[in-house]
């Protein structure tokens, strides 16, 4: 059997591609972290917080008071919401108003919610 320098590129090429995606495949990430904080139930614990402290703070705090009075709080899982910060704290704010637009400060998440 007496093959051509073409099909022999042929051959290498179709193998190499395969191994090639093979290695992406092993590398993608194929099951959730476990302190992924991005998901929608660590979102809605992050708000259920958020508006725990808000309760018991009766809405008289700044947004780094609530940000400093959340990571304090009992429920705050530290070790699943390492990344939390103040900018996270906003962002949840910031999704809390657009889904209650009638709500536009924390006094106001605070008298709707009570």
């Amino acid at each position: 059997m007496d093959l051509d320098i073409s099909t022999w590129m042929m051959i290498f090429f179709i193998l190499f591609m395969v191994v090639g995606m093979w290695k992406v495949y092993v590398f993608l990430p194929n099951k959730q972290l476990e302190d992924d904080d991005k998901t929608k139930e660590a979102q809605d614990e992050l708000i259920k917080v958020m508006l725990d402290v808000i309760k018991k703070k009766e809405g008289k705090l700044n947004s780094q008071e609530l940000f400093l009075a959340m990571q304090e709080d009992e429920n705050f899982d530290s070790k699943l919401f390492w990344r939390f910060n103040h900018n996270r704290l906003n962002q949840l704010l910031n999704q809390y108003y657009i889904e209650n637009p009638h709500a536009k400060s924390i006094v106001e998440i605070y008298s709707s919610v009570k």
